[in-house]
């Protein structure tokens, strides 16, 4: 019998070979401005995604699937290491996009301007403050039977398929022998993965390959949902500093009833004076990178993004009672999509040329499947009217059970379990950091603490445009910083630190401080503000002198107008062929600083 040590949840080693690429990024505000308007920037945060579940005795690991749609079916594989035999099931891509949308960190700030040369008692003119570009003050941050191998390779404990996935768990006590079944079942390996499937094998852990099933293409790839037991979450990444690359993003979000810490890797504070506030933090990745490299943090440290009510998670679009796969099993090709229409999943209309709307992220993939676009034409020109093109309807491909198995597996099942797992757990977690290939030598482990409070993602801060033409920034933690001309983020902040605080977090108490560079960062603004500030009576350099007549300006008048935010740009990869927060994404490689 194998002993199984502590019981972890996975982390995919991209295996040799494997060639993924990775398309250019969206930036959000176009990096340096909001858009105007009553609504936030688009959510900029691509990366490795992982949910973990804490529910009782057992932990489920959802696991967001990114890829790029150019990567052939045949080379999308990895190998995940657990410590337990999970049970498999297919996860809700919708649920990742609302999670995402919600906790997202969110800079933004107010802006008020004093009037100059008017009566302090008069009102604003108009009624209304200054220009701010049209923006509201609304604005904010979106089991099966083992077979004994008789080759003397790895036992196999489960082999299934998984919505769009064949999936083997292996078990074995021989490096040499797992290592020749992946490679002559197609998993291509790098012979520095060998002493680490050896340190795996020696503390117990099973093995599961994951490939796409024959057939299946990478538009039909989901997240997927491994659920095991035990109380504590892990990220086994040890495997993952194979393939990965320089500052690789991790994102884990946590559901239960209380707030989520790291319990052998650091808990890192910022050094909010490192954000550049007048662009919305555009330099958010950056300051991250840089305060979890820190030292005493030594690249093995989180940040917590937001701690705080799961409400805050919308269920829109997780399921809708009337999506009905029973009504697909008889039904006859060339209706499909007029019922998907009529359960609210798909809408198709003219505009300068065919357009469909899919309401589901999954569901082009299962009509990709069952009813295969024919050659030259559009997928939205062939689903748009079945009728115009029946006649060149592949019928060998369609399979109205199979079309209703696959809709109640990947977009019925999965939502509604989503929507109990929010309904149920009413703590939300969110951490963030980016490590590199020399950081991943241990295996960040995650425990509830219910002792610690809650973490905003919203952050806002105000600016005061004065009348001698420069500003003074209130940020939210109180902090007053001078900013002369009203102009770009002082360059003093390159001489502090990007870390505020360096913790140890536990599952009981308050953490530890391991460096605490408040003292310094408040010094250093302290003789930022009296220096450069014209008030205290020296102009900063470039500066104009302002020569204002104190009789021709009976007073001045703050006049608090408008606001804008932007959401943290906290992803520097891109949808790519990868598993989740887990190795298997191959972003450009970075000088780390």
């Amino acid at each position: 019998m194998r002993r199984l040590h502590r019981i972890t949840a996975l982390a995919p080693l991209l295996l040799a070979g494997l060639a993924w690429s990775v398309p250019d990024r969206a930036d959000a505000c176009g990096g340096t401005f909001c858009d105007s308007g009553p609504n936030a920037m688009p959510v900029d945060q691509t990366g490795e995604n992982i949910l973990f579940v804490i529910d009782g005795p057992t932990v489920e690991a959802h696991i967001q699937i990114q890829y790029d749609p150019d990567t052939p079916a045949d080379k999308f594989a990895w190998v995940v290491p657990v410590t337990a035999l999970p049970e498999f099931s297919v996860g809700s891509q919708t649920l990742f996009n609302n999670l995402l949308a919600a906790s997202v960190p969110t800079y933004g700030f107010n802006t008020s301007q004093e009037q100059c040369g008017q009566d302090p008692n008069a009102p604003p003119p108009n009624g209304s403050g200054g220009d701010d570009g049209g923006l509201s003050s609304d604005t904010a941050g979106d089991p099966g039977e083992g077979d004994t191998a008789d080759d003397g390779g790895p036992d196999v404990l489960y082999k299934a398929t998984v919505g769009a996935f064949d999936i083997v768990v292996l078990a074995d006590n021989d490096v040499d022998s797992l290592m020749q079944w992946l490679g002559d079942n197609g998993y291509q390996q790098d012979e520095k993965a060998r002493p680490i499937f050896e340190q795996y094998l020696k503390e117990g852990h099973l093995f599961v390959a994951f490939k796409l099933a024959n057939n299946t293409e990478v538009a039909e790839i989901h997240p997927v949902v491994l659920k095991y037991t035990g109380d504590e979450s892990c990220v086994p990444i040890r495997l993952t500093r194979i393939a990965a690359q320089e500052d690789m993003d991790i994102r884990a979000f946590f559901l239960g009833d209380a707030r989520t810490v790291p319990i052998n890797y650091r808990h890192v504070l910022i050094n909010p004076l490192k954000i550049d506030w007048p662009n919305f933090a555009m330099n958010y990745k950056e300051v991250i990178t840089l305060a979890v490299d820190a030292f005493a943090a030594d690249g093995n440290a989180f940040v917590t993004e937001y701690a705080g009510a799961s409400d805050i998670v919308s269920q829109f679009g997780l399921y809708d009672p009337a999506w009905d796969p029973k009504a697909f099993s008889q039904l006859e090709p060339v209706a499909v999509v007029d019922t998907l229409t009529q359960q609210n999943l798909i809408s198709c209309y003219e505009d300068v040329e065919t357009i469909c709307q899919y309401n589901h992220p999954l569901l082009q993939g299962v009509l990709l499947k069952y009813l295969p676009v024919p050659d030259g034409l559009s997928p939205d020109e062939f689903y748009s009217c079945l009728s115009c093109y029946a006649d060149q309807i592949d019928l060998m491909a369609w399979d109205g059970d199979g079309f209703a198995a696959d809709f109640e597996q990947r977009l019925v099942a999965p939502g509604q379990h989503a929507i109990e797992i929010l309904s149920k757990h009413d703590y939300l977690t969110r951490m963030y950091t980016t490590i590199s290939p020399d950081e991943m030598m241990e295996d960040p482990i995650f425990r509830p603490n219910r002792e610690l409070p809650d973490v905003p993602n919203q952050l806002q801060a105000t600016r005061l445009v004065r009348c001698d033409g420069h500003a003074d920034w209130t940020l939210p933690d109180g902090r007053k910083v001078f900013v002369p001309n009203n102009g770009p983020w002082p360059d003093f902040v390159d001489e502090l630190p990007y870390e505020e605080e360096v913790q140890t977090t536990a599952i009981k108490g308050a953490p530890m401080t391991l460096v605490n560079n408040t003292s310094a960062i408040n010094k250093a603004l302290d003789a930022w503000n009296n220096k450069m500030d014209p008030v205290e009576g020296q102009l900063p350099p470039g500066a104009d002198d302002p020569d204002a007549d104190p009789d021709e300006d009976p007073g001045h008048t703050t006049d608090s107008n408008s606001s804008c935010s932007c959401d943290a740009r906290t992803g520097a990869g891109s949808i790519a062929a990868s598993l989740g927060l887990l190795g298997l994404l191959a972003l450009r490689p970075r000088r780390r600083r």
